[in-house]
């Protein structure tokens, strides 16, 4: 447990929920703040499915970010409901919420949204992402006007988490936000996920850049092993679908898909723990996992982090 660091400055820790509906550029966002690569990303809208808590500490604070997944009005399948839950259960046990929209494009999901806002009690910040878009700046004050209109926010920042744009701004609008506390994490620690569930995160990651639209939205990865001998890390893993023509999509001809999903996961693990990985990657058919609950869970949904 980290000890409180000495300062003139009360230090302060608190809670920090990125919300916001898919495809918004919230993990991008976070991994940005971080200045390390924990949430994955992708143009494929819910790439995020689960809660993931980014610890920054700095001299003064301890701010303690939530990534969820995108709040969608997708109703049917189980894992749908899992992530609107897993999204919207932090409203309330959070000392601030970051809600993330996409300038010049509110949508009713967007609104959607600020109708749940409506019965938090905590500072909601409105992040106005995807500023390196916007051709006309002349247009900034306009759109900013427009968008306090729709609720009390009590900070309004347009930013760009892609090059970085105003998030030193929006990190010293946060700090006097969150509660007077010691640190709850050692300040080394950038998260509470373990090296299973991220290695699982990069590897489906991979699989969504690699296969693009082709990609079954009902796929998921299980790590069957990760055994650590010190020299190499042995990772297993197996991505379900649910049908055997999406395990071709996958495989591709001739095992190529796959292997070029293997080799680029392999290289982001072996980056991110600084040690030499072997992967090894099945495809197996498990129909109708998504939408089966028991499944879920026995493949690491609704787990205690969620």
């Amino acid at each position: 447990m980290a000890n409180k660091l000495t300062t003139n400055q009360a230090y302060r820790c608190g809670y920090v929920a990125i919300i916001g509906r898919p495809n918004v550029g919230k993990s991008t966002l976070l991994n940005h703040i971080l200045g390390m690569k924990l949430s994955i990303t992708s143009r494929k809208p819910q790439t995020t499915r689960h809660q993931i808590l980014g610890v920054k500490t700095t001299e003064n604070t301890q701010t303690i970010y939530v990534d969820t997944p995108g709040i969608h009005q997708r109703r049917g399948s189980a894992i749908n409901k899992y992530m609107n839950r897993a999204a919207t259960s932090v409203l309330n046990d959070v000392d601030v919420i970051l809600f993330v929209v996409q300038v010049k494009k509110w949508t009713e999901e967007d609104q959607a949204i600020v109708e749940k806002l409506k019965l938090v009690n905590c500072p909601v910040v409105l992040v106005v992402n995807k500023m390196d878009i916007l051709e006309n700046k002349k247009q900034l004050l306009p759109l900013l006007k427009d968008l306090s209109e729709k609720y009390a926010f009590t900070e309004i920042i347009p930013v760009s988490a892609l090059n970085g744009l105003n998030i030193e701004l929006l990190e010293q609008k946060i700090a006097p936000l969150i509660p007077e506390n010691d640190p709850i994490y050692p300040h080394d620690q950038v998260t509470d996920r373990s090296m299973r569930f991220l290695a699982a995160e990069i590897i489906r990651e991979k699989l969504i850049r690699e296969l693009g639209q082709e990609l079954p939205y009902t796929s998921t990865v299980n790590i069957d092993k990760y055994d650590d001998d010190e020299k190499i890390v042995h990772i297993h893993a197996t991505i379900f679908v649910e049908s055997a023509g999406q395990k071709a999509i996958i495989i591709g001809k001739k095992g190529a898909r796959l292997k070029s999903i293997g080799t680029k996961a392999r290289e982001d693990i072996s980056k991110m723990i600084n040690t030499k990985v072997y992967l090894n990657l099945w495809v197996k058919v498990r129909e109708g996992w998504s939408n089966d609950e028991q499944a879920l869970r026995g493949l690491g949904y609704f787990n205690g982090n969620d």
